[in-house]
């Protein structure tokens, strides 16, 4: 059974509100599991196609920080 994650998890989270969405992530975060690091992946890829070159930039060196 082919499942589509990505549909999945926006569907999942479609008209949350900004304090829900930071509930999601911190508690996915939060909670270790593995299982949940490709829904994080797809709110990653939602956040890179809305930002700018700029706050691409920008997650880009606090990224690079982060993995020193």
């Amino acid at each position: 059974m082919d499942i589509d994650i990505r549909k999945a998890v926006l569907a999942n989270v479609s008209g949350n509100n900004k304090e829900q969405l930071e509930s999601t992530i911190v508690d996915a975060i939060q909670s270790g599991e593995e299982k949940m690091l490709p829904g994080l992946g797809v709110l990653f890829e939602v956040i890179w196609k809305e930002s700018d070159n700029q706050k691409k930039e920008e997650m880009l060196a606090t990224l690079s920080s982060g993995l020193k």
